[in-house]
């Protein structure tokens, strides 16, 4: 039997942290440079209203009536997702290996066991162009990893 075991790292990014920025670093890559940001038309996405989130991540969100935000940011190796409570700031660093991206009701994500879903509004919509070159992102990473390997010709 194996058992496999994730951990969710997520930080608390409201003030700087040497050792957060090297986990975060390790784990997905260093942030894009100004020009490489410019050349990729953006690597993150506007703020988005967020709906739901796991119980692991029920203590990072306001328990009152505010409304919480969040944002993407892309990596090379994966994303962050911000997510502001008050005047904190949060972040999740998924590599794109654990990355699951779901479109349903609003747009989710998912990685580690838990999961952040963004409410399907205009704030969303404002965003299709970067969760489409998310997607590419994802499309592309995987596709260095040949998981099926075709046994001859095969034809229906």
């Amino acid at each position: 039997m194996k058992l496999t075991i994730f951990v969710v790292v997520i930080f608390d990014t409201t003030y700087k942290n040497k050792d957060a920025t090297t986990t975060i670093n390790d784990l997905i890559g260093k942030p894009y440079t100004f020009f490489q940001s410019i050349k990729n038309k953006g690597v993150g996405s506007k703020r988005m209203m967020v709906e739901e989130v796991s119980i692991g991540f029920k203590k990072i969100i306001n328990t009152v009536s505010d409304i919480n935000y969040g944002n993407i940011e892309l990596r090379e190796k994966g994303i962050l997702v911000h997510i502001s409570k008050g005047l904190k700031s949060f972040s999740w660093a998924i590599p794109f290996y654990q990355l699951h991206i779901y479109k349903t009701v609003g747009f989710s994500i998912h990685a580690q066991g838990n999961f952040v879903r963004f409410k399907n509004n205009i704030l969303l919509k404002e965003n299709k162009s970067f969760i489409d070159k998310l997607m590419d992102k994802k499309i592309e990473h995987d596709k260095q990893y040949n998981f099926y390997e075709p046994i001859g010709d095969i034809y229906l």
